[in-house]
């Protein structure tokens, strides 16, 4: 696949709504590409940002046909109440095929993000169950929506990124993409992770959002919610199950997410972007990924991700 010039490389001669056009249509050939090349592939719905954007082209590719695949959610528990809502709402309305994955031997267990570290409750309520409901399923492709400018790990990776049997990730056997044209052949065994946004920064995501109109959680929205302060991450209380420790009350600041997941394990920022206009504003002059607010990426030192992403993390 041939990158695709993101905003800032553009120059200011090329209209932001033109670089949005052939990141969609890049994305739209993806989507074909793998609805046609494999036997059974799966969108995976996180429920964010990415994933809306990854909805909303995936019925653009399609339409006026249905998406021609079930999406699935890999459903820890411990997401946002509003998250779990907002899925509900749009499968309702788009009459999706929706695959809920757990890792039920760790929920029996009681695995929480308090009793195992983060790394540990990732690695069994995300990586374990992603891997299970693939193959229970018998997906060969998942199509994820990860962006290479998130996080270093994730900038190696290729639009069609090969997984070894046990969904394992090895950098060094991604093959090469040339003149638009990926080699998806599967050995047995083998499955294909497939990121039609890879191209794509963040603020193309949210300037696409904002052009095309697509629903989003209001949890990205700033309002005020309740919030403690650990180790200098404002931490939402979204149910009773999160342990206060000795001396923390919930105090009511007005914030939002830039990214959404467990809620426990997801920061927030303070923010006064009520607004699509001033959130896409607020999110030009950022200097910091998004990630940079998700608790699961610290853990492990500089490698993190990429150790999770060998496990067989997305």
């Amino acid at each position: 696949m041939t990158p695709v010039a993101a905003s800032p490389s553009a120059g200011p001669s090329v209209p932001y709504s033109a670089v949005l056009d052939e990141l969609e249509a890049e994305a739209i050939h993806i989507y074909r590409e793998t609805a046609a090349a494999f036997r059974n592939p799966v969108l995976l719905y996180s429920i964010g940002k990415d994933s809306s954007v990854l909805l909303h082209l995936a019925i653009k590719a399609f339409a006026p046909a249905p998406i021609p695949f079930p999406v699935m959610h890999i459903d820890t528990g411990w997401k946002f109440r509003e998250m779990i809502e907002f899925r509900d709402r749009r499968v309702a309305e788009l009459g999706l095929d929706l695959r809920i994955a757990q890792n039920q031997a760790a929920i029996d267990e009681g695995v929480t993000p308090f009793s195992h570290g983060t790394h540990e409750y990732t690695r069994l309520m995300k990586t374990v169950a992603l891997r299970e409901g693939i193959d229970r399923y018998g997906f060969d492709a998942a199509i994820g929506g990860a962006r290479r400018d998130e996080e270093r790990s994730r900038a190696k990776e290729r639009i069609f990124s090969l997984r070894e049997p046990g969904h394992q990730w090895d950098p060094r056997k991604q093959r090469p993409e040339f003149w638009r044209t990926a080699n998806t052949q599967l050995a047995p065994g083998q499955s294909m992770r497939v990121f039609p946004l890879s191209n794509w920064t963040e603020l193309d995501v949210w300037k696409y959002i904002q052009r095309e109109g697509i629903p989003i959680p209001d949890l990205y929205f700033a309002k005020p919610r309740p919030v403690v302060e650990r180790d200098g991450v404002l931490i939402m209380v979204d149910d009773d199950r999160l342990p206060l420790r000795e001396g923390e009350t919930p105090e009511m600041r007005v914030v939002r997410f830039r990214t959404l997941g467990c809620y426990p394990l997801s920061g927030a920022v303070e923010s006064s972007a009520d607004t699509m206009e001033q959130l896409v504003a607020e999110m030009a002059g950022a200097k910091y990924s998004e990630r940079s607010g998700r608790l699961i990426d610290g853990e492990g030192g500089s490698e993190s991700m990429e150790g999770k992403k060998k496990e067989g993390y997305f």
